[in-house]
């Protein structure tokens, strides 16, 4: 069972920012239960817990079979070369559909079984409609990304099948936010055309900005659509921050830039528009900087960017990475530097 936790003042205060943390997905180990109550005991309220994966747990959990076990209609069931896109169900995709149907059953015992209040949101994290249909690969062995039709019904097949799945999240957290997370980590590379064919020898043709912004837009209305209280992009170094709002996102996580404020400037003008900022701040493997000191160094940046305290609310601390490459100890150590500079954060706006 997770403790109940003592009042948070950032609730009840409105002089304190309401800076929370969360992680990015992927967890160590095959313990599902394990795994769900250590994120429910270390991102308690007001902190953002979700709905691990575990890749280690093989090909039936990793990010791509995970995302496909929520088609509508279509499957993928894996090929020498990697998951092949069908009509048909197989043995690879009914695994893939079983695992993530019993997950989100723990999700549910385990909150089930709590005592005390927690309304917190509860997260739950896919890859997007342009990072699958890269990994994803046709009948051929080609990726499903170089063809123009095989992308929109990718596109069309995630948006129906998240819509169960965010359903089928919101029953097991009954009373709490759910939040949608879509990976784009390969997006830059989709939209650069640096994706190899399957000879090696080429490289794809570019998806068009427009084409991937109208595609993550579909999805993310989708989700909305089902009941999430707000959908996170995850985009990597390289994309323009701005596609996440312009693709009607809440939000846009990324890594934390490096350097002055300058590199900073076009997440402030999101911040300003009113887009919540996932930020990666804490190291993986952790670093020698701690909480305190991160937060002073994105409070300084804060304001020489001259935004507000009060703007820290639409702020969310996570990880630069994610977890799974980590033993235990090394997960709570983060996690704890995670809500640490959250915490650290609200204070040190608070007391500027």
């Amino acid at each position: 069972m997770t403790p109940s936790s003592p009042p948070d003042p950032r609730r009840t205060d409105p002089d304190v920012p309401h800076v929370v943390g969360t992680a990015l997905g992927a967890m160590p180990g095959t313990d599902v239960v394990e795994t769900v109550t250590l994120l429910r005991g270390e991102l308690g309220a007001p902190h953002i817990s979700f709905l691990p994966s575990l890749p280690a747990r093989g090909a039936a959990a990793d990010p791509v079979a995970r995302t496909a076990a929520v088609l509508d209609e279509l499957h993928a069931d894996r090929q020498p070369h990697g998951l092949r896109v069908s009509g048909v169900p197989g043995k690879d995709s009914r695994a893939a559909r079983a695992l993530l149907a019993g997950d989100v059953n723990v999700l549910a015992d385990v909150i089930g079984a709590e005592s005390g209040p927690d309304d917190a949101p509860v997260k739950t994290q896919l890859l997007g409609p342009l990072t699958l249909a890269a990994r994803l690969h046709l009948h051929a062995g080609e990726r499903a990304l170089k063809d123009h039709g095989a992308r929109r019904d990718l596109r069309d097949s995630l948006a129906s099948g998240i819509t169960a799945h965010v359903r089928a999240v919101r029953a097991a957290a009954p009373g709490r936010d759910v939040l949608v997370q879509l990976d784009e980590t390969d997006l830059e590379r989709v939209l650069a055309g640096a994706l190899p064919t399957m000879s090696g020898y080429r490289t794809l043709r570019a998806v068009p900005v427009a084409e991937a912004r109208a595609s993550l837009r579909t999805v993310v209305e989708a989700c909305r659509e089902a009941g999430a209280a707000a959908v996170a992009l995850r985009l990597p170094p390289g994309v323009d921050p701005r596609l996440a709002a312009e693709a009607g996102a809440d939000a846009v996580q990324l890594t934390a830039p490096e350097g002055s404020a300058r590199a900073w400037e076009p997440l402030a003008a999101l911040v300003e528009e009113g887009v919540e900022l996932w930020l990666g701040l804490v190291p993986v493997p952790p670093g020698r900087t701690g909480p305190r000191a991160l937060a002073a160094q994105t409070w300084m940046i804060w304001r020489d960017l001259g935004l507000p305290a009060a703007a820290l609310d639409r702020v969310r601390i996570t990880p630069r990475d994610d977890l799974d490459a980590l033993g235990p100890d090394g997960v709570r150590d983060v996690l704890a530097r995670v809500t640490g500079t959250a915490s650290a954060l609200a204070r040190t706006a608070a007391e500027a």
